[in-house]
């Protein structure tokens, strides 16, 4: 059943998700998307670049992170605008488990033609992953 413009206000909540992030999934998204960059998959390079570990792309941390917003709304059309800024890694340890990134989202805005715009909260730790995180759909 898709959302109503109607039915929602300043300060509706979205459902929170978790969001696993194995190294297998990085391999996964790298042939995806093309992006073969070391720091995503060779852990003695990207510890000899400073890094904590492997680190998750940062497309696919913002791809996870909209998810909320898709399966809130229900249709991934209604999004018309998405944005955000990389603002920390999400090191990906090699142990079987991976890391968790938790995404919350409300509504911050009602905007003309029946959309709304939706502030992300995206952390890994409870550290802030992803900043100035913010998704414009249009409801029904």
């Amino acid at each position: 059943m898709a959302i109503g413009y109607d039915e929602v206000e300043v300060g509706t909540e979205l459902p929170a998700q978790s969001f696993p992030v194995t190294r297998a999934a990085l391999v996964q998204y790298a042939g995806a998307s093309g992006d073969f960059n070391p720091i995503h998959w060779n852990e003695k390079f990207a510890l000899e670049v400073g890094l904590p570990d492997v680190i998750a792309h940062g497309m696919f941390t913002m791809a996870e992170a909209v998810r909320v917003v898709t399966d809130w709304v229900g249709d991934p059309a209604a999004v018309v605008e998405y944005g955000v800024r990389f603002v920390r890694p999400v090191p990906v340890p090699n142990d079987g488990t991976g890391s968790v990134v938790e995404v919350t989202g409300k509504v911050a805005k009602l905007l003309d033609d029946r959309r709304v715009q939706i502030d992300l909260l995206a952390t890994y730790q409870g550290q802030k992953v992803l900043g100035m995180a913010k998704a414009v759909v249009r409801l029904g």
